[in-house]
């Protein structure tokens, strides 16, 4: 079956940069587009960035762009973002899924951040 399987959260000071890690199982990796999603308390589900299927293309939400990077090894049937200049506005719950921007269909559990000082 699908997995997704996230990590590399933590606690970071603003200004501070984590990777995030998102393996994948149970499907053809290479022929899908993936998109990270956030969830902060209390929120709904916040999209903030897709890669096409190849890693050719990619797509950020305005309050990461310039901040984050998403790119993939499908070698390695792994989902990366990379998170530099971190805010406290960017604590949240970090899940990675298959699909884009419109539609996703299978999430991880996610992986926490949290960025304080």
């Amino acid at each position: 079956q699908v997995q997704l399987v996230e990590s590399g959260g933590g606690m970071v000071q603003p200004g501070g940069s984590l990777k995030l890690s998102c393996v994948a199982s149970g499907f053809i990796f290479s022929a899908h587009d993936m998109t990270w999603v956030r969830q902060a308390p209390g929120k709904g589900p916040e999209w903030i960035s897709t890669v096409d299927d190849d890693g050719g293309g990619t797509d950020y939400a305005d309050s990461v762009k310039d901040r984050f990077t998403v790119s993939r090894d499908n070698t390695k049937n792994t989902l990366y973002l990379q998170m530099n200049s971190l805010k406290p506005e960017d604590t949240a719950l970090y899940r990675c899924a298959t699909g884009d921007r419109a539609q996703t269909f299978f999430w991880g559990q996610g992986t926490q951040v949290t960025v304080s000082s």
